[in-house]
């Protein structure tokens, strides 16, 4: 009978411990093992570094944010300041970047304890201006009341008439932005409908979202309204924000007012994404908008809400994802009813089928296999009346694909962004 005369547990925890905190730390803690702490250093190898950090369950990189956490909590500092360095020195797969370890600490915040996160701000800062350079991040000042929340951006209203609410996500990279795109909502939501997608995109481009006229915090003009004063709303906050020419996403109104734009505003544009829209309506379902135009006055937007919302989720979508249909239904019913019916006269109304072949930039049209406001036979007309247009239809999507299909959506919109 032979004996192997290696542990392997002990092997196979010491490679974990190298690969996760450097053979430099490792080394010296081995050298400096004694009579009286080699017991706890095998101890450690075998327990902590194989039979946890071993497991394939987590990858590494979640279990650096798990150690972490919980030294935090319990105030360890010199582990924490350990395992920072490793996560910003370690191997490529599982290390965490600057921003990655903010985030653990953000919500250590919460489930910690300020003062806790506090003092690991400390000791990570200190860390941070040591291997700074190293690592390529540079400690820039910023002002605490210019911070805003990553996931929604910096708000603001414009300056001109009728007043524009929207948001602007910087590109979480830290880099220049590759792109600015602006997403364009739907008849009846507001900014919030594209949060998913918007911060998708933000990884690497300037992203802009806003309130049309009479949805939102924006303003809400009495009157009528013609798709070309919706398209010069834009405009006007394109300017404002001085932002050259964007990439336009936008999912019905939203994409009628992008055509409109790049029609009239064709130096403001530099790509197009039109979902789930029209160029036009025939007659017959013009006169259905006049008709919801009519009952909103009479009755009210609740009066209309629930046809809306059969007409922006499909049946099965509806029954799975109640919550996520009542707060459409929420913001459509609370939208100012003198700005939802002028935006209805210019959805009604839009017509630019005979123009489509003067949009001379780069267009993906995106369709729903289930849309029953804008079919697909709708999506054709723009695909084949605007150059070089291209068509992808989204499995399983009604009206509001980007909700009902976020992620092939956004596989979609970025796949046609990063190929700008």
């Amino acid at each position: 009978m032979s004996f192997d005369p290696l542990d392997h547990d002990f092997e196979r925890g010491l490679q974990n411990r190298r690969s996760v905190l450097g053979d430099a730390w490792v080394d010296r803690s081995l050298n400096n093992a004694n009579g009286f702490n080699a017991d706890f250093q095998n101890l450690i190898t075998r327990f902590a570094w194989n039979e946890i950090w071993g497991r394939p369950g987590l990858e590494h990189k979640m279990r650096r944010a798990i150690v972490l956490s919980i030294t935090i909590a319990l105030g360890r500092w010199e582990e924490f300041e350990l395992h920072v360095r490793a996560a910003l020195l370690g191997e490529e797969d599982s290390r965490l970047s600057p921003d990655e370890i903010k985030e653990i600490l953000m919500q250590s915040a919460v489930y910690a304890g300020v003062p806790a996160a506090n003092t690991a701000f400390t000791h990570t800062l200190q860390i941070l201006r040591e291997v700074g350079e190293q690592i390529g991040y540079a400690l820039a000042p910023a002002a605490p009341a210019a911070a805003a929340h990553p996931g929604i951006g910096r708000a603001g209203r414009t300056a001109s008439s009728p007043a524009l609410h929207y948001s602007v996500r910087e590109p979480r990279s830290g880099k220049a932005p590759r792109h600015t795109v602006v997403l364009s909502h739907a008849l009846g939501c507001d900014l919030s409908m594209w949060d998913s997608l918007a911060n998708t995109l933000a990884q690497d481009c300037r992203v802009v979202a806003y309130d049309h006229r009479g949805h939102g915090s924006s303003d809400a003009p009495e009157g009528l309204y013609a798709m070309a004063d919706l398209a010069d709303d834009a405009a006007r906050l394109l300017r404002e924000l001085d932002t050259g020419p964007v990439v336009w996403i936008g999912l019905s109104m939203g994409g009628m007012v992008g055509q409109e734009l790049a029609l009239r505003h064709p130096a403001l544009v530099r790509a197009l994404v039109l979902a789930n829209t029209t160029s036009g309506y025939p007659e017959a379902a013009r006169a259905v908008w006049e008709q919801r135009i009519a009952t909103v006055r009479e009755q009210g937007i609740e009066a209309i809400a629930d046809a809306v919302m059969g007409r922006y989720f499909h049946d099965d979508f509806r029954a799975r994802k109640a919550a996520t249909v009542a707060r459409f239904r929420r913001r459509l019913v609370t939208t100012d009813p003198a700005g939802y019916i002028g935006c209805c006269n210019a959805v009604g109304r839009v017509d630019t089928t005979a123009r489509l072949g003067q949009v001379a930039v780069p267009t993906l049209v995106l369709a729903g296999e289930l849309d029953q406001g804008t079919p697909v036979a709708m999506a054709e007309v723009l695909a084949q009346a605007i150059p070089d247009a291209r068509l992808e239809v989204i499995a399983h999507a009604s009206h509001l694909a980007a909700v009902e299909q976020p992620e092939a959506f956004a596989a979609s919109v970025a796949g046609f962004v990063q190929a700008l």
